[in-house]
């Protein structure tokens, strides 16, 4: 049969069967996940912590779960991996057949694919068997049920409603909790708007558009919607917090693409958003984030498999439309990982080396650990999301000679050449930014200011988020289009409350204190932040800014502090805005930090 010819006829009665197996799997898994999302509400409103971040954990591990119990009922009901090529070009035919009129059907294949990779060889993974482009629309996709939520509400206020629509707004979503004082929120949101749009006009069609769900992360909850007004469409996100008298109040107003982006960002937790048509959110944040890529979206989402499809699609996309090499990556070469990327691509390529120098003291699982630890916690915009794949295949033509005989010398077992393809077993994606030690090399004055007072503060809110860096060299952070500096190398990282933070012990005499060697007793999870220093502050000019912002940096009191509030139950925030933004000034807590969101 010709490469990519379908049977006439839907001949054998299994495949009906399997087809409807696998949709049931899906559905059981989109099921299970809308009920954790929208479980967030009432967390929200318990101001259940804890539970939050357990949820946001627990819910990444669905889709792997319920991947392997669909594969487990095919294989035991239908021996799928014994059946023929013919059966399964009618599995997937009946399948398209069955996502017609259905709500996730994007989702729905991306689950074929999954399952369909689970159980078949890799030689089977062409346009026959799985879903390289998609097969049903979402274009337009409702759920038209009477009862059914709309994706959006739309709001018609006048000059005289204004407050009054934003106040109707935010009790649309019935929250549970009792504001503090929604009307002086309601003004204060009314008051932000009309700053925003400038001495503007009401036209015809002035009107709110909001999504039907909060979006919940951590400790808040957002509205998330736009303000239309002519031919004008501005983007607004509305954070609603808890205080510290336990009523609500509506935070700030984040306006236009930027504010949005950061709020969505790579390197921040996934939302908790309850979507009966995902496709539709996804359709109503890119008219609000064009620059953004709908991959990006869907996993900001929590739909990061969805998100890890899109993107290997754009990237197949992007080789066809290229010519240029990939090479080894520029920059100080890691002692664990093998980086490389391809200069038209905005990203990077990491794979795990096969063997590390004597004082990395760590093995290919333990890093896949790290990697994962980051994947489940909260990222509070300083460690970049990374996309994990297996068996990916690259042309071996489109690598540079070099990088193939650093893959060959180092990753060897994790190498296969297949024909003209080279594979790797298993590489993890990152998007691609500039490293910081590069960037404060080349950077002016001003420029090197803000990089060197952001890397602090980007160590501080790992520090917030129970989190280690361990490497906190310069080359191990980046800096974002947006100029955020994000934490991108993980081996190294700990659970901030699993590290014991000492002062190192006075000398006991000359020759302890002149000496070479670290003299004094060393736990394996001992970490002195005063050695910290001789690493990073090279650069006087560096220091010089170093210690005017981020001197505690280098004090165990400050690091064992936080460990000790995190032990007791508090948990930090740390805001997705600039808290300049908030409408009231912040309440800064014993330790100096600022509650947020």
């Amino acid at each position: 049969m010709p490469k990519g010819a379908f049977p006439h006829a839907l001949t054998d009665r299994r495949a009906f069967h399997l087809a409807q197996a696998m949709l049931e799997g899906f559905d059981r898994h989109y099921r299970l996940f809308r009920e954790a999302s929208a479980a967030a509400k009432q967390r929200f409103e318990r101001a259940d912590w804890p539970g939050q971040q357990r949820a946001q954990r627990e819910r990444i591990e669905y889709y792997d779960t319920r991947v392997a119990e669909a594969a487990e009922r095919l294989q035991r009901e239908f021996i799928a991996s014994a059946l023929s090529m013919e059966v399964w070009q009618q599995v997937k035919l009946h399948y398209i057949g069955l996502l017609t009129n259905h709500h996730q059907p994007e989702l729905a294949e991306t689950f074929f694919n999954s399952v369909t990779t689970k159980i078949l060889h890799r030689s089977y993974f062409n346009n026959e068997f799985i879903f390289v482009r998609p097969a049903v629309s979402t274009e337009y996709i409702e759920n038209d049920e009477p009862a059914a939520t709309p994706t959006y509400r739309a709001y018609y206020p006048t000059p005289a409603t204004l407050r009054e629509t934003w106040m109707r707004i935010v009790d649309n979503f019935r929250l549970e909790v009792p504001f503090e004082d929604l009307a002086r929120d309601a003004q204060c949101v009314a008051d932000a708007v009309t700053a925003e749009l400038g001495d503007f006009r009401m036209r015809a069609n002035f009107q709110v558009q909001v999504l039907s769900s909060l979006f919940f992360r951590n400790k808040g909850a957002y509205v998330v919607g736009k303000v239309i007004n002519g031919f004008q469409e501005t983007p607004f996100a509305l954070p609603i917090l808890h205080n510290e008298r336990g009523r609500l109040e509506i935070d700030t107003a984040l306006f236009g693409e930027d504010d949005l982006l950061l709020l969505f960002s790579f390197a921040r937790a996934y939302f908790m958003v309850t979507m009966e048509v995902p496709s539709a959110y996804v359709l109503f944040l890119r008219s609000m984030m064009p620059r953004k890529p709908g991959s990006e979206l869907y996993a900001a989402l929590g739909l990061q498999k969805q998100g890890k499809n899109i993107f290997y699609r754009d990237f197949l996309h992007h080789l066809r439309h290229s010519t240029d090499r990939f090479r080894i990556a520029p920059g100080i070469k890691g002692m664990v990982m093998l980086v490389f990327d391809l200069p038209s691509f905005p990203f990077v390529f990491k794979v795990i080396k096969d063997f590390f120098p004597p004082q990395k003291e760590t093995t290919r699982e333990l890093i896949k650990a790290k990697y994962l630890i980051v994947k489940q916690h909260d990222r509070v915009g300083r460690m970049a999301d990374t996309l994990e794949y297996s068996n990916v295949a690259f042309p071996i033509s489109r690598f540079e000679p070099e990088l193939v005989a650093e893959l060959k010398t180092f990753c060897a077992s994790l190498l296969e050449q297949d024909g003209e393809m080279l594979v790797i077993r298993h590489v993890y994606i990152e998007r691609r930014m500039i490293p910081l030690n590069i960037f404060l090399h080349d950077a002016p004055r001003d420029e090197m200011e803000r990089a060197v007072v952001e890397y602090g503060n980007a160590i501080k809110d790992l520090v917030a988020a129970n989190i280690f860096p361990g490497d906190m060299l310069w080359k191990n952070f980046g800096i974002t289009r947006h100029g955020k500096v994000v934490f991108y190398d993980y081996d190294e990282i700990e659970y901030l409350t699993d590290c014991n933070f000492r002062k190192v012990p006075e000398a006991r005499n000359e020759e302890d204190e002149m000496s070479g060697e670290v003299w004094y007793r060393v736990g394996p999870k001992d970490v002195f932040p005063e050695t910290f220093g001789p690493f990073l502050l090279g650069n006087p000019s560096v220091r010089e800014v170093f210690m005017k912002h981020h001197a505690d940096l280098l004090d165990a009191a400050f690091w064992q502090g936080h460990k000790e509030r995190i032990l007791a139950g508090h948990v930090h925030d740390v805001f997705p805005y600039d808290p300049h933004k908030r409408f009231r000034a912040p309440q800064r807590g014993a330790d100096g930090a600022t509650s947020s969101a």
